[in-house]
């Protein structure tokens, strides 16, 4: 698996599909709530397994912290890694703006994979399009 930068705008036509396919169909968020007002100043990564894209995931900087979001895998391809390949190329992008923290609201299901991979929880519990969350960070 490997993991790039958006690019061109077929790719992020692709990002967008894999969004719709684990946000809204799978998780039943609104779709008018997955694509919002951050999407041209973030910037997109695409995971692929070989020439297949199968998870996304977008960056920005908030307040002098990266923040990932909407981090996403197609279902086939959890729990193989691809997670954890995705969170790596977002965080060295962060290091090569020389971020100090990267920081991301995780659902509260995925709370031990963000633990696993160095995250820590800093906020209460908080509801994102009817599902519950919590604010984490990494020190980079």
């Amino acid at each position: 698996m490997h993991t790039k930068i958006v690019s061109t705008e077929e790719q992020l036509q692709e990002v967008f599909s894999i969004r719709k396919s684990v946000f809204v169909e799978e998780q039943k968020v609104p779709a008018e709530d997955e694509i919002d007002q951050y999407e041209e100043e973030s910037t997109h990564f695409l995971l692929y397994d070989e020439n297949h894209p199968v998870g996304a995931g977008r960056f920005r900087v908030m307040d002098g912290k990266g923040k990932a979001e909407r981090i996403c895998i197609l279902s086939s391809l959890r729990g193989r890694g691809a997670g954890r390949e995705i969170m790596r190329a977002i965080e060295d992008y962060a290091r090569e703006m020389s971020l100090p923290v990267l920081k991301l609201n995780a659902q509260s299901q995925a709370i031990p994979f963000y633990e696993k991979l160095g995250y820590e929880i800093v906020s209460e519990e908080f509801l994102d399009a009817g599902i519950p969350h919590r604010t984490m960070e990494k020190s980079l």
